[in-house]
C-alpha cells in the first residue's frame, strides 16, 4: 500500500492548558477564549489550502455553544475537513470514568457535532491521549471507526510525569492524568487493539491510529516538536520517519497561535511555545505540510483507517 499521512489538530480550548499548568481559568480574556475559532482554524485552513491536503479537527462538544467556533466549523467541514469526536468536556481522567458516563460523555459530543456539520463522528481521540478497556468498549458500542489516542513516546512520558510532579509540590497540581506505562510498549504502526488492552493486538471491530513517534527513540513528531526544536532536529526526525506507514502528524490550536494574539502572560509563561512567534510556527508547518505532500498520499484519519482495516 502507498504510504498514507494524516495531519490532524486537536481544538483544545485554552482554559485547559490553563488546567494543565495550575492556573485559574480567569487569567483568559473573553477574546482569549475565542481564539480557537478566531485565529487558529482560519490559521490552518490558510496552511491547508496550497495543496488542497484533507486534514482531522478533533472538536471538543461543549465547545460548540460558541457561535463563532461553529461557523468556523462548518466552513472547514464545507472545505474537506473531517469533524471527529474529541469527547464532549475535555475531562482529562475520561478514561478513569465507567463505561456508562464515557458512553454519555460521546453520545452528547456526537449530538454537537452531527448538528455543526451534518455528520456524525466516526473517530475519535482521547483528551491526554489516555485510553482505557472502558473507553475502548464505549467506542466499540457507538460503532466507531477507529481511535486515535495512542501516544507511545517515552519522552513525552517522562516529561509529563515530571512536570506533574513539580506542580503538585509548588500547590498547583495539574488536572492531566498521567497514563498507564503499558502506553510505552504499544506498537507504532495501525493496529486492530485488544478491547481488554487497549495498548495490545487484539481483534477490536475498530482500528488504532497512533500518533507519529521516531523508531527506536520514540520521540514524538507533533505540532509543539516541530515549531520549538531546532530544525535540523526536526528535518533529521522527519526523514527518519520514512519507512512509517502511516505518518499520523497531530497538532493543537496553539501551534498556530502567540503571546501577541492576546494571549496572557501568566499562560505563555508555562506553555513556553506561545513565546515563538507565529510567523516561525507558520513557516515551519507548511514547510513540513509540503514534505508530508511529496513524499505521501495525505488523507484523513478516517480515511486511513478504512485503507488500514483490511491490514490490521
Amino acid at each position: 500500500m502507498e504510504p498514507l499521512a494524516s495531519i490532524s489538530v486537536d481544538l483544545d480550548p485554552l482554559k485547559h492548558y490553563c488546567r494543565i499548568h495550575g492556573l485559574p481559568d480567569s487569567v483568559l480574556s473573553d477574546g482569549a477564549n475565542e481564539l480557537v475559532a478566531t485565529k487558529a482554524i482560519p490559521r490552518f485552513l490558510e496552511l491547508l489550502k496550497p495543496s488542497a491536503a484533507p486534514a482531522t479537527f478533533f472538536v471538543v462538544g461543549e465547545e460548540l455553544g460558541s457561535p463563532s467556533l461553529t461557523a468556523a466549523l462548518q466552513l472547514a467541514h464545507a472545505q474537506g475537513i473531517e469533524l471527529a469526536n474529541h469527547s464532549y468536556a475535555h475531562d482529562y481522567g475520561l478514561s478513569r470514568s465507567s463505561f456508562e458516563a464515557i458512553g454519555d460523555d460521546l453520545e452528547r459530543a456526537e449530538k454537537a457535532i452531527t448538528a455543526c456539520c451534518g455528520q456524525r463522528p466516526v473517530g475519535f481521540r482521547a483528551p491526554g491521549y489516555t485510553l482505557s478497556s472502558a473507553l475502548l468498549r464505549a467506542l466499540v458500542a457507538r460503532g466507531y471507526a477507529y481511535d486515535s489516542s495512542t501516544y507511545p513516546a517515552a519522552p513525552y512520558y517522562l516529561a509529563k510525569a515530571a512536570v506533574m510532579g513539580a506542580l503538585s509540590l509548588l500547590g498547583r497540581p495539574s488536572r492531566a492524568v498521567l497514563d498507564s506505562p503499558k502506553v510505552l510498549l504499544a506498537p507504532v504502526v495501525p493496529y486492530r487493539p485488544s478491547v481488554e488492552a487497549p495498548y495490545e493486538r487484539g481483534d477490536a471491530p475498530l482500528v488504532e491510529l497512533p500518533l507519529a513517534v521516531a523508531p527506536l527513540s520514540r520521540v514524538p513528531f507533533i505540532g509543539t516538536f516541530a515549531t520549538t526544536m531546532p530544525w535540523a532536529l526536526v528535518e533529521s526526525t522527519f526523514k527518519s520517519l520514512k519507512r512509517a506507514q502511516h505518518f499520523n502528524f497531530e497538532l493543537h490550536a496553539v501551534d498556530v497561535l502567540d503571546e501577541s494574539d492576546g494571549l496572557p502572560p501568566a499562560l505563555a509563561r508555562q506553555q513556553r511555545d506561545l513565546k515563538v512567534p507565529v510567523r516561525v510556527k507558520m513557516q515551519r508547518l507548511a514547510e513540513l505540510f509540503a514534505w508530508l505532500g511529496a513524499e505521501r498520499s495525505v488523507v484523513t484519519i478516517a480515511e486511513a483507517a478504512v485503507r488500514f482495516a483490511p491490514l490490521v
